[in-house]
């Protein structure tokens, strides 16, 4: 009787930290999904800004 509570301890414990490693990937997975994307984003922008400067330097010209 005492080693098959013994056994569910250890498969309950084994189960927690498989859990803990699982939401750990997932937030490792998501924080680089959002560097990947801030860094896209800020990418975008600086061409967007560079083409509206040269748009408005041909106009003055």
């Amino acid at each position: 009787m005492g080693f098959q509570n013994m056994s569910i301890n250890m498969r309950l414990k084994g189960t927690k930290t498989q859990s803990i490693l699982e939401y750990a990937a997932l937030i490792l997975i998501v924080s680089l999904a959002m560097g990947v994307m801030v860094v896209y984003l800020q990418r975008a922008v600086s061409v967007r800004m560079r083409h509206m400067a040269q748009e408005l330097n041909e106009t003055n010209r």
